[in-house]
């Protein structure tokens, strides 16, 4: 595909983080999909521009395969997957840069940045781009892990990466899958934000 992966790496700690920014944001992008505010393919297009600042091989094969589903071109793809997003629609390039930008900032975006997303597109359109981008985040925080582990079962270990890194993030999987939906639950019951901001940079995004 012509781009570079790996681009950076999440702890256990951060996969499940995401994990449950994942799932509080989950009812909010089925909203927007079933809303009609936010289409199959513009979900894809976030995705893609999620997992291409993230660098996750197994994931950028896998959505690279749901956009072409999805109606997107061949070329708009690849693209994508190699950082340029000249082709994009003109009305999605403000929910595009937020994707890169949630992507870069490890899922903590600027109060500036969301605010300008949500009078963009409104409140409900841009809970769906984030929920879209959180979804993304959730695969490439695990995908990461696994593409590293299977590149070093076919003998081409990673440089960045270590098999310690590799088996913990992934025996990491089930306790994480078992805990955060009762996490993102309790805290819906909560009405806790969906996004919020802290002093502390780790607790941004919440």
């Amino acid at each position: 595909m012509g781009k570079s992966f790996y681009n950076r790496m999440y702890s256990v700690r951060e996969a499940y983080r995401i994990l449950y920014r994942g799932l509080r944001t989950l009812p909010a992008l089925f909203r927007a999909k079933r809303n009609g505010e936010l289409s199959g393919e513009s979900a894809e297009r976030i995705m893609l521009a999620v997992t291409e600042v993230n660098g996750c091989e197994v994931c950028s094969y896998a959505h690279a395969k749901m956009a072409l589903e999805k109606g997107l071109g061949a070329e708009e793809i690849r693209m994508m997957l190699a950082g340029d997003t000249a082709a994009i629609p003109a009305d999605e390039a403000i929910a595009i840069a937020f994707a890169q930008h949630y992507a870069d900032s490890r899922g903590s975006p600027t109060r500036e940045a969301w605010q300008r997303l949500v009078e963009s597109y409104g409140t409900t359109k841009a809970l769906g781009i984030l929920g879209a981008a959180r979804e993304m985040m959730i695969g490439n925080a695990y995908g990461i892990a696994l593409s590293a582990f299977m590149s070093r079962v076919k003998g081409r270990p990673i440089a960045r990466s270590s098999l310690p890194y590799e088996v913990a993030v992934l025996s990491a999987v089930i306790p994480h899958l078992l805990f955060a939906p009762f996490h993102a639950a309790v805290t819906a019951l909560c009405r806790r934000p969906i996004i919020s901001w802290s002093s502390s940079p780790e607790d941004a995004g919440r």
